[in-house]
């Protein structure tokens, strides 16, 4: 079983900068691809940023290039992202997920997640 812990998240004011982390535990880390996904107050969850477990290939949502970025660690099995340039508009929580062998992100092929962590952005 694996288990997702993210850290990071909080309150930072309209364009200002958050780095989230998600520690694995418990799996083979290198074998899974590592997603974010976000859920805004009365909103669907929906996909935020994705690195493939095999070629390390990102892949993000069009609100969110360019002012986001996905990064692994598999010598530390941890996946992170860091925000900048964030908006009101970027305020939900996060989660982090986790899908083995997987190069796809949906919502219903992910095999792990996280308890979620809040982000505020105050404008």
């Amino acid at each position: 079983q694996v288990q997702l812990v993210e850290s990071g998240g909080g309150l930072v004011q309209a364009g200002g900068s958050l780095r989230l982390s998600c520690a694995a535990s418990g799996g083979t880390f290198s074998t899974y691809s590592m997603g974010w996904f976000r859920q805004a107050p009365g909103k669907e969850r929906e996909f935020v940023a994705g690195v493939r477990w095999r070629t390390g290939i990102t892949d993000y949502t069009d609100s969110v290039k360019g002012r986001f970025a996905i990064s692994r660690d598999n010598a530390k099995n941890t996946v992170s992202l860091q925000m900048n340039n964030l908006t009101p508009e970027d305020t939900a929580v996060y989660y982090c997920t986790g899908r083995k062998y997987g190069s796809v992100f949906e919502e219903n092929g992910m095999d792990y997640w996280g308890k979620g962590i809040l982000v505020t952005v105050s404008s």
